[in-house]
């Protein structure tokens, strides 16, 4: 087992666990999980999934360099090539990894299996679409309710309709109950017409209420309702699924226009400037000295420089904190099939952290993972004047999310965007200018190509990374 790392994410399910070797990633079938994976598979149910893309897809591997106790199989997964979680996830990207989840349990059924968990965090966004990575997630079916019912409503139902009614922001629990929006504190939360929604108050209101009523009594509320509906048939069950998956499909989500969502419509660009802004920014990608796997676009917006970078690269994740921009990216992404990009909502003033037993099972955004190439458009004016942050932490920062060439515009204080900023506040910031931007970068990043936009007071530049600081 030399050089074997178990993943810290993996401690929870005794089916099996996710480990790494040389670089490769691979997941072991524990002896306990046997019988129901060997069944899994030679059902069929396995490679119909993988048919209809809900689940990723796996080779099995020799056992001689990956022998280690209570092993039955090694597996080995297709590799999903970002990570991200549910919240960081817009109101249809969360929808649709509900809805793929309630799919495959449907599917499942007609195999004569059903999945043991609904975690949302099982979901992974893989060439645009969701998609399943746990495959030890499945246990043949026995009459009676569905095991998962409470985890779906807590990880899928509870966030969607705070999002929905109260404010999309309450997405972010998500990060603060990593096992799932309790559902007493979402049904208080819930405006009071939400009572007299026949879905709302039987999966989230009534069952809060039963789960405080048994949990008082020293019952386990799961366990009175298994006994309750240990008459419910798989047909049954089948039924109460399809309509739970109607009542999600019908959610939709409608957000006051945010200062960001229309960005590209609102901005101090000519058509001549941003023309001239794009051919600078392919020059640049054009001239990289290797084909980019990954890229990432900060303050993306509603991802116009990502759909051009992604013509150079293989994968853009594009970030941004204003989740309608996010939304308007990602149902984009989706009505034109596009595999290579991946809407993310990030507030870089204050990304994901490291969450989870011991801070290890979530990973921080910092830290995740390094891009190749990053572009940071339109952005350190607000996080320099905006958010106070010096521009030599924001050099840092970006320095440690990088790892070959980053892409920047540097607006000055000349420019109506950041005369908007500091319309209503002192200006603090004797060092944000051209001069002192460069300084910052001194040790940290090689100027390759500055170019000033045409048309316009900003100036972009081409920096490739210095691998050791001097």
């Amino acid at each position: 087992m030399d050089e074997i790392e178990v993943h810290r994410a993996s401690f929870r399910d005794n089916s099996g666990f996710i480990f790494s070797k040389q670089g490769s990633l691979y997941r072991q079938v524990n002896s306990s999980y046997k019988e129901e994976f060997d069944a899994y598979v030679e059902s069929g149910l396995h490679q119909a999934l993988v048919n209809k893309g809900y689940i990723v897809d796996h080779e099995e591997i020799s056992l001689d360099e990956h022998c280690r106790d209570n092993v039955h199989k090694v597996i080995k997964p297709v590799l999903i090539p970002y990570l991200t979680y549910p919240y960081e996830w817009s109101f249809s990207q969360l929808q649709d990894a509900a809805k793929l989840t309630l799919d495959i349990q449907l599917l499942a059924l007609d195999f004569g299996f059903t999945l043991k968990d609904a975690s949302a965090f099982n979901i992974q966004f893989y060439q645009g679409k969701p998609v399943l990575i746990d495959t030890l997630s499945f246990t043949r079916y026995q009459q009676g309710p569905w095991v998962a019912y409470r985890q779906f409503c807590q990880h899928f139902l509870a966030p969607l309709l705070l999002k929905k009614y109260c404010d999309h922001r309450l997405g972010r629990m998500t990060e603060l109950y990593i096992d799932g929006v309790p559902l007493d504190l979402a049904s208080r939360l819930l405006p009071r017409h939400t009572w007299f929604s026949f879905n709302a108050l039987s999966h989230i209101h009534l069952h809060a209420k039963m789960q405080s009523r048994y949990s008082a009594s020293g019952d386990s509320a799961s366990q009175h309702i298994e006994k309750a509906s240990s008459k419910i048939d798989i047909g049954k069950l089948g039924a109460l699924v399809t309509s739970l998956r109607a009542y999600v499909a019908g959610l939709s989500w409608s957000s006051a226009n945010t200062e960001w969502g229309d960005y590209y419509d609102n901005t101090n660009y000519s058509q001549a400037s941003m023309l001239g802004k794009q051919e600078i920014i392919e020059s640049y990608l054009k001239d990289f000295d290797k084909p980019i796997s990954l890229l990432a676009d900060l303050g993306a917006n509603n991802g116009h420089f990502s759909r051009i970078a992604s013509k150079y690269s293989h994968r853009v994740i594009s970030f941004d904190f204003d989740e309608l921009a996010v939304e308007q990216n990602y149902l984009k992404v989706r009505a034109e099939g596009d595999e290579r990009i991946l809407p993310v909502v990030l507030d870089l003033f204050n990304p994901s952290p490291s969450i989870g037993w011991a801070n290890e099972e979530r990973s921080a955004f910092v830290g995740r993972e390094k891009f190749e190439v990053m572009i940071a458009l339109a952005l350190i004016h607000h996080l320099a004047i905006g958010n106070n942050v010096p521009l030599n932490k924001i050099i840092q920062l970006l320095h440690s999310l990088v790892s070959d060439y980053l892409i920047i515009e540097f607006v000055p204080k000349s420019d109506s965007q950041v005369e908007h900023l500091l319309a209503t506040r002192e200006d603090i910031f004797p060092d944000y200018h051209e001069q002192g931007f460069e300084q910052a970068l001194q040790g940290y990043f090689t100027i390759m190509r500055k170019d000033t936009i045409p048309h316009s007071v900003r100036t972009l530049y081409c920096l490739k990374r210095n691998s050791t600081l001097s």
